[in-house]
């Protein structure tokens, strides 16, 4: 295994270890900050665009059902339980939009890794994370501001144009290089997922730098409830999709990809869309959560 793969594969070890020294000493990462956070966020999906050829689409219209049963799952129960998880543990405003926020985010590059560690369907993946990231592009800002409205007006157009603008337009750069120049992709591709690693590490422990105070003084609400958030998608991911699907690899698949998600663009779109930094917080901490349990996922899915 070269060393781009061991950046790769342990990506959970170094969101975790980053984040706890984020916030023994912010100093060290809240220079990534800024539009440094949101060009972090394209560059991951350029690189993610960079991954994706036709056949991909063609691979996914075979087997329809898998897919739509991913989407369905990643765009109600979560969304569902992110609103419902923060009238529980009554969470601050600012909160509980943020964690209704990330909840309705899409699948993250960081699950297409988790899948392939975890000996998974990695084309189903990949294809789920290229949809819902698609799909996100409408549904994140009209779920994110129905189910905020009992806290505050959110501006879901505002919303619609940073999620097109920080997905569609890189995926849509890093897929036309793909078609028009193969070649420069093919040297370039091996590097996207460590370089993928690394941004997502900087952007949660910039976020968790900057919000040092605020989470240590936050109490345990906010912690357990994304700590449930993520084990329930993961474990009614899998159970939904084995019933429907009596296939123990896809129901891993589709467990990990609902349980895990892009919460590298609920930072940026919180950051750019609500004045309370808060906002972005749980999306941080999200990321770390999912970090841990996709690592402990790797190891139980592997061994069955």
């Amino acid at each position: 295994m070269n060393n781009l793969e061991q950046i790769t594969k342990y990506f959970p070890f170094w969101v975790i270890i980053c984040s706890i020294f984020s916030l023994y000493n912010p100093d060290l990462f809240i220079w990534f900050s800024g539009d440094l956070i949101t060009y972090g966020l394209a560059g991951i999906m350029l690189g993610m665009g960079l991954t994706l050829k036709v056949g991909d689409f063609k691979e996914v219209l075979r087997s329809p059902l898998w897919l739509l049963i991913g989407l369905v799952l990643q765009f109600t129960i979560m969304p569902f339980f992110g609103w419902l998880l923060g009238v529980l543990f009554n969470l601050p405003t600012y909160f509980a939009v943020g964690l209704i926020l990330v909840s309705c985010c899409p699948g993250g590059t960081a699950s297409n890794v988790i899948v392939y560690l975890a000996k998974a369907n990695v084309a189903l993946s990949v294809a789920m994370t290229t949809c819902s990231t698609i799909f996100a592009i409408f549904l994140t800002p009209i779920l994110t501001a129905f189910l905020s409205g009992s806290y505050l007006d959110v501006d879901a157009w505002g919303l619609f144009f940073s999620t097109l603008r920080v997905v569609l337009l890189p995926v849509g750069i890093g897929l036309s290089l793909n078609l028009l120049s193969p070649k420069l992709t093919n040297i370039i591709k091996p590097f996207s997922p460590p370089i993928a690693v690394i941004l997502i590490t900087l952007i949660v422990a910039s976020i968790i730098g900057q919000g040092k105070d605020i989470i240590l003084s936050s109490g345990l609400g906010l912690i357990f409830s994304i700590m449930i958030l993520h084990l329930l998608g993961f474990i009614i991911g899998f159970l939904f999709s084995y019933i429907l699907t009596k296939n123990k690899i896809i129901s891993k698949t589709i467990s990990i990809e609902v349980g895990m998600q892009n919460s590298g663009l609920g930072v940026v779109l919180a950051r750019e869309n609500f004045i309370n930094p808060a906002t972005a917080i749980p999306s941080a901490i999200s990321s770390l959560v999912h970090s841990i349990y996709g690592s402990i996922f790797v190891s139980i899915f592997k061994n069955k």
